[in-house]
């Protein structure tokens, strides 16, 4: 959260990727995969495969063994020899004499009168971050930008940080069993958002990484995203932000999904009716887990809610492929719940790659983002092939 992904803005020390929908995205501090169909009747196999199979994968990675016991539920400490980033805390006085910035500070005063701003950490054309303290205690202020309140997109960020409030607010009355920033105060008129600071560093520090994590740091943000989805808070808590047949329907109608594609999905999630949904953070990037000495602390809840099974999962397996190691780990988690938790994940795994195409594959990419968007076409191909072996196993 001390950082951001997000594009059009200027990060005080770190790079600058896209981002999805115009939202800004902020960190702390700065397949070959198999899915296999159930056998038939009788043990004999299936008669098509959901097997992902990535046409860049030099060696066989499919699951044919469980999930390996660092990836149980539970929040994975990190490994030893990779200490987290301390703070730097040093004052800046030219980044607090901006016109933007002076203004988010009154509005930090009016319900922080303590705060004692020390680094401007972020000033983007959507979100400003400000670190500071009230008294010895170091906190990082999340503000909407004046500018953006006068944007086209002001009604859409309003109501996401207005959810994320929300969120931050829940949190205290049900505390969930992963770490997350201690909410401080919160100014939901004026969209001001004051956090514990916590000391550690990102995952990534981009939203496609090409240098993966560690295996053990994907074991632990793994566990942690598998214990954020086990939790059941009460239901009437967090709402459903996505709403999965508008998604179909609007990217079938820019022609990312075929005919037959937008209606695989559909029988998929006629199947998928009954299904439990599971609380998801909703844009769990590795931009936006930090690595803190206890484990894996997660941030930016704007999209938290209750999604087809998997959907963190899929959010994962789409910005890590160059890692097959952690994709095989993250298929086997997804099947894990049996079929329809598959099945479910299939779907989350289509429309996450259509939104990650769409945000990406834009004019004026440069070389090294349209090795990407070709990445992402690749695995876009592989996720389509799985879901149409999946309705064919039904």
């Amino acid at each position: 959260m001390y950082s951001s992904a997000s594009t059009g803005a200027r990060p005080s020390t770190t790079a600058i990727t896209p981002n999805d929908g115009g939202t800004a995205r902020h960190t702390l501090g700065q397949a070959r995969t198999g899915l296999r169909p159930p056998t038939a009747a009788g043990g004999r196999p299936a008669p098509r495969s959901t097997e992902l199979r990535d046409p860049r994968a030099r060696t066989s990675t499919l699951v044919t063994r469980p999930v390996e016991q660092g990836l149980r539920p539970g929040i994975g400490r990190l490994p030893a020899g990779r200490q987290p980033e301390a703070f730097v805390d040093r004052i800046d006085p030219a980044t607090l004499q901006t016109p933007a910035v002076r203004a988010v500070l009154a509005n930090i005063a009016r319900i922080c009168p303590a705060f004692l701003p020390r680094q401007v950490l972020r000033e983007g054309s959507r979100h400003i971050l400000v670190a500071g303290t009230i008294g010895r205690a170091p906190v990082v202020a999340k503000c909407l930008a004046p500018g953006a309140l006068r944007s086209p997109q002001a009604e859409q960020l309003v109501e996401r940080f207005h959810h994320e409030v929300a969120v931050y607010r829940a949190f205290v009355r049900h505390r969930p069993p992963v770490r997350l920033p201690r909410l401080v105060a919160a100014d939901h008129d004026r969209c001001v958002l004051v956090l514990e600071r916590v000391p550690g560093r990102p995952a990534s520090r981009e939203r496609h990484p090409v240098n993966a994590p560690t295996p053990g740091e994907v074991r632990a943000v793994l566990g942690a995203v598998r214990t954020l989805n086990l939790w059941r808070p009460p239901t009437d808590v967090f709402g459903k932000p996505l709403d999965y047949q508008l998604e179909v329907a609007r990217f079938h109608s820019v022609g990312l999904l075929t005919d037959r594609d937008a209606g695989d999905l559909r029988g998929l999630m006629h199947g998928l009716a009954s299904v439990p949904w599971q609380l998801c953070h909703g844009d769990a990037l590795l931009g936006n887990m930090l690595l803190a000495p206890s484990g894996p602390v997660l941030l930016d809840w704007e999209q938290a809610g209750w999604y087809l099974p998997g959907y963190d999962l899929a959010v994962l397996w789409s910005v890590l492929s160059g890692d097959t190691a952690a994709r095989r780990q993250i298929s086997q988690l997804a099947q894990s719940g049996g079929t329809m938790a598959r099945d479910a994940f299939l779907v989350n795994l289509v429309l996450v790659l259509m939104r990650e195409i769409r945000l990406h594959d834009v004019p004026g990419a440069g070389e090294e983002q349209r090795i990407m968007i070709r990445r992402l076409y690749d695995d876009a191909a592989l996720a389509r092939r799985a879901v149409r072996a999946a309705v064919g196993t039904r």
